[in-house]
């Protein structure tokens, strides 16, 4: 076997996983962003796109990019699943030494996925945004700050019950990023069950199951939208609907 051969075969360090739903307006500026982040790093990488069946532009222009570069894929949903059945297909289908994933809108800035990389790195089997660490910061419109105290107290609550049922200590369990190994991704992703609101407190509280070690990170976080006092209420709903099916699916070994 030729070495070329050889280091196209090998895992590279790092998977990015990236579900995307929508968006084609803003999507070519995430593109850009994403591509100058990689390109950038001192390590070999892949990125993954998993079109959550989109229904505005978005598939073709996923595919036309992932032309530009072999280190780029896209799996396409038949239907629309839900960023947590996305973010598991994306999971399984990587092959990185470590695998990553954040949300489409990039509000984590791209830097930010070093954070986590690094937590990694230096012993965590998963590590997760914490946007209530002292040293996280917001980047948001003065508009929006009657927002941000609403959904601050109403995360807080949402928080403050997963830990209290599931997953003690872990203090932002909706972050959309966070990162896993290689091993743990593996443990953990063919277990999660849950396809939308609630696939991150499954994961999470998977992990924590199995023993693996779980780490914080303080990250800086954009806010671009408001949304509406509907959303929260059914935000809410789906959430305690999810958490009820997590403890349901522990009770009959599902996770084991």
């Amino acid at each position: 076997m030729d070495s070329q051969n050889s280091s196209a075969m090998r895992p590279p360090i790092l998977s990015l996983i990236v579900p995307v739903y929508n968006g084609a307006a803003r999507l070519p500026a995430a593109l850009d962003q994403l591509r100058a982040f990689l390109r950038s790093r001192p390590y070999s990488w892949e990125l993954i796109f998993v079109d959550d069946h989109s229904d505005d532009g978005v598939a073709a222009a996923l595919d036309a990019f992932a032309l530009e570069a072999p280190c780029v894929s896209v799996i396409h949903n038949a239907r629309n699943m839900g960023k947590g059945y996305s973010v598991s297909r994306g999971m399984r289908a990587a092959r990185g030494m470590y695998r990553v994933f954040t949300d489409a809108d990039l509000a984590y800035p791209t830097t930010e996925i070093d954070k986590i990389v690094d937590g990694l790195q230096h012993g965590a089997d998963v590590a997760v945004a914490c946007r209530v660490l002292p040293d996280s910061r917001y980047l948001m419109s003065p508009s929006y700050f009657s927002y941000l105290y609403t959904r601050h107290v109403m995360s807080r609550l949402f928080n403050a019950l997963v830990r209290w049922t599931l997953i003690p200590r872990v203090r932002d369990t909706q972050a959309g990023l966070k990162g896993f190994t290689a091993g743990a991704a593996e443990l953990v992703f063919p277990r999660v069950t849950i396809p939308r609101f609630g696939f991150d407190v499954e994961a999470l509280f998977i992990a924590r199951k199995f023993g693996l070690t779980i780490q914080q990170v303080a990250v800086n976080f954009r806010y671009d939208d408001e949304p509406t006092t509907v959303r929260f209420v059914k935000d809410a709903a789906n959430m305690a609907r999810d958490l009820a099916r997590i403890r349901t699916n522990e009770w009959r070994r599902r996770y084991d």
